[in-house]
Parts: structure tokens; sequence; C-alpha cells
């Protein structure tokens, strides 16, 4: 039986995080969410360092949830960070966040988002969008596990 690895959710908002949890747990994903409220925690998360500097405990997640919306330092800049780490750069990074501007779906996708997602606003469609991630993102999609070990050429 192999082990799940677990997704980390960057939001602030409690509420969100509580809609995104039953809906985790509505669409059966057996992997454990991981939420920090901002920035500065999801990098030490990322980079096993302070409290999660245990990595038995705190695993690499297979995929992130990113909202936009943080205290302090943007999802933005997080984004930014996580694709300029050569252990990080090809982890899967979903933003999921209440924004519809076309400049912050542009920029996401610019700085490397793999997917923007705006929050719906009520439970079921939330569901129908966690169930579409799961069949997608963790039963279907393939990702490397450590783009370190490959030389990158432009």
């Amino acid at each position: 039986m192999s082990v799940l690895h677990p997704l980390l959710y960057a939001e602030d908002e409690e509420d969100d995080v509580f809609f995104v949890k039953r809906a985790f747990l509505d669409a059966g994903i057996g992997n454990p969410l991981v939420v920090v409220a901002d920035c500065d925690s999801a990098v030490e998360y990322l980079s096993g360092t302070g409290r999660y500097s245990n990595r038995a405990e705190y695993p690499l997640p297979c995929l992130i949830l990113l909202d936009l919306n943080l205290p302090g330092r943007s999802g933005f800049e997080l984004l930014k960070w996580i694709r300029s780490q050569p252990s990080l750069c090809t982890l899967p990074v979903l933003i999921l966040t209440s924004s519809t501007q076309e400049a912050d779906i542009h920029r996401a996708y610019m700085h490397g988002a793999n997917a923007f997602l705006v929050k719906p606003g009520k439970p079921t469609e939330l569901l129908g969008m966690v169930k579409a991630l799961k069949e997608f993102w963790l039963v279907h999609n393939r990702s490397v596990k450590d783009c370190g070990k490959y030389a990158i050429t432009t």
C-alpha cells in the first residue's frame, strides 16, 4: 500500500478552509490536506524548516492549492518562489481564489501556475470542482518527482 502525499493549501480564510476540507471529504480524497495561512508558513513547509523540519511528519506535497490574497506576501510571490526552487519547480500549483480579474489570471500563468480556479459560491459547485481536481490531478496526471535531477536547457 502506498502512502498518499499531502496537498498543501495556502489559505487564510477559515470559512474557505472549512468548505474545501468538507468537499475533499465528500469527494473521497484520501490525501491529507495541510493548511497554512500565509506565505511564510508555506515557504517553511516547502523548505522543511522550522516547525516543519521533520520530513517524515511533513512530507513534500504532491499538489499546492494557492490563494492569491494572503496576509503579508501575496500568492504571486509564493508562486514565483516555488518556481525558482529546483526541488519544487515542477510541483503542480493550482490557484484557488475569488479573483476573476483578467490581470490576475494572466499574471498567475506568467509566473507558472498550472491552473487558475475561481472559488465557487455554492458548496455543490465546489464539490464538483474538487471531484474534477481529484480525477485529473490525483488520478490521471503524472508529475516529475524531482526536477533538480534533470538538466534544464533553454
